[in-house]
């Protein structure tokens, strides 16, 4: 078994991340695996610095050490681009040269419509010719080709899914700058990493089936996929800094003991058979289990 931490390193590790790190460490411990690391820092625009030293020392604080890594995506920008190159050849992907402003146009129009927004595919099957004039005055983008199907797989804790690519039109898999999107490099890392479990919060449900789906084009076996509730606040909205959630390390400033803060984290949306409260690391690992994960909101 070999699981993954995944941060991206544009803010601070709040609860959130937090106890996403502390799942995947406990299932992997539970099960002598391997628990990586991984920095997906390719939104350069909105990285910070300062935010990867805090997500290391948060980890250490908790205790949290990885067994590989971290390994930084910023780094691994070559790989992305053969593996788009290769769905380039195998026609399963093509340039898209639409402008945000044509884009809002054609979403626009779809809403008028009452159809649900998302690309038309106008730009799927553009002649060479077309392709050319385009490449001359715009930078293009480079979108998956999606094809009819259904997609099912069985979530570790919410067990059997199902999408239609109906409601997903092609996606962007390379941004017109050149750097490539979450859903593509989240795959190819996965697969060359060895990845079997996916453990992350459930905001990335909708993510799965594009990712299966590009699983399926590079014939990668996708990993075991387990999506944990969403922390919510008091007023039972999703937890945020207006809460008061900070950085995990303003509870080391505050006082807190890291016993303390991995107990109090492993029970949102965590509870033991006997509903036990209080818990050392060491306990913890021999009673986690997937099947003991709720799946409403903690």
């Amino acid at each position: 078994m070999r699981t993954r931490f995944a941060p991206a390193p544009t803010g601070y590790l709040h609860i959130g991340g937090a106890r996403t790190a502390l799942f995947n460490w406990l299932y992997t411990k539970k099960n002598n695996g391997c628990f990586l690391l991984r920095i997906e820092d390719t939104d350069l625009q909105r990285n910070r610095e300062e935010a990867v030293s805090g997500i290391l020392d948060g980890l250490k604080w908790l205790g949290l050490e990885w067994d590989e890594g971290p390994y930084f995506q910023s780094e691994r920008i070559h790989i992305y681009q053969e593996y788009a190159k290769r769905l380039m050849s195998e026609e399963r992907a093509y340039l898209c040269f639409c402008s945000q402003n044509e884009l809002s146009k054609m979403r626009k129009k779809q809403t008028e419509e009452g159809k649900p927004p998302g690309y038309d595919g106008r730009c799927r099957n553009l002649t060479k010719k077309q392709r050319f004039i385009l490449e001359a005055t715009r930078k293009p983008t480079i979108r998956f080709s999606i094809s009819e199907e259904k997609i099912i797989f069985f979530d570790l804790i919410r067990g059997e899914l199902e999408f239609d690519t109906k409601t997903i039109s092609d996606f962007i898999i390379v941004r017109s700058d050149g750097i490539p999107t979450y859903n593509f490099t989240c795959v190819i890392d996965d697969s060359l990493m060895g990845v079997t479990d996916v453990i992350r919060g459930e905001d990335h449900i909708s993510n799965t089936p594009k990712q299966i789906l590009l699983y399926k084009a590079f014939n990668f076996n996708p990993p075991r996929f387990a999506h944990l509730p969403l922390i919510f606040g008091p007023d039972r909205t999703p937890l945020s800094k207006r809460h008061g959630a900070m950085d995990v390390l303003e509870y080391k400033k505050e006082g807190f003991l890291p016993e303390a803060m991995v107990n109090y984290i492993s029970l949102l949306g965590f509870s033991t058979e006997d509903s036990k409260q209080i818990m050392n690391k060491n306990e913890l690992v021999s009673l986690f289990s997937l099947e003991r994960v709720q799946k409403s909101p903690a």
